[in-house]
């Protein structure tokens, strides 16, 4: 793929309607979109397309990049702040309404890109920082000792299914949910709860390797 400063005026003017039509097309239509779709919504042809982003993978990383820098950051702060509680309470709020803003990226976010190893190294340093997060505070005593990261996947999942209809109300819905499920979170009077399902972040999606 061509750096974007090396391309001429007309070129780089397609490659923003190209990454601004596949941003729309992956939040309304998913990580299938057909590449062609893109292309029409874009007003170019398909050729053009290709000659940008020759596979689906560079297309996809190059539109969700700064999401998932963004989310990596979330993880971070969440590690440098010096009450385990809070900080795990930021980051799935801030995880959830990124996800409410843009449900493209969470699948894009659950995706496996082997090819592009910087997003695969930011991705699974988001992930790692997360179970870390989850370790700190169970260690503090505030997080119940039963939280499984099972229950990640289940809180992302429940979002997904609020995160319909207009903006506005599925943002409040959103927030309603994630302050429900945080308070059942706490260690404070937690009750016993059933087994964890064998649930991984993978299906939300049934993510898979995109080619």
């Amino acid at each position: 793929m061509e750096p974007a400063q090396a391309l001429r005026a007309d070129a780089r003017h397609n490659r923003v309607r190209i990454l601004e039509a596949a941003r729309e097309a992956f939040a309304t239509r998913g990580l299938d979109v057909p590449m062609a779709a893109i292309a029409r919504r874009a007003g170019i042809g398909v050729a053009t397309l290709y000659r940008r982003f020759p596979s689906r993978e560079s297309l996809i990383t190059e539109v969700f990049g700064d999401e998932l820098a963004t989310c990596a950051s979330v993880v971070d702060e969440a590690l440098a702040d010096p009450d385990p509680w809070r900080g795990f309470c930021s980051a799935i709020e801030k995880v959830c309404t990124m996800q409410v803003a843009d449900r493209g990226f969470t699948d894009a976010f659950l995706t496996a890109f082997p090819d592009a190893i910087d997003y695969e190294r930011t991705r699974v340093r988001a992930e790692q920082g997360f179970a870390e997060v989850t370790r700190r505070a169970k260690a503090a005593g505030r997080l119940r000792a039963d939280f499984d990261l099972a229950d990640l996947t289940l809180l992302l999942k429940a979002n997904c299914g609020v995160a319909t209809g207009t903006s506005e109300a599925a943002a409040a819905g959103s927030r309603r949910l994630v302050a429900y499920l945080l308070q059942s979170f706490r260690a404070e009077h937690a009750e016993p709860l059933p087994p964890a399902p064998p649930l991984t972040l993978d299906f939300l999606y049934g993510s898979a390797t995109v080619r």
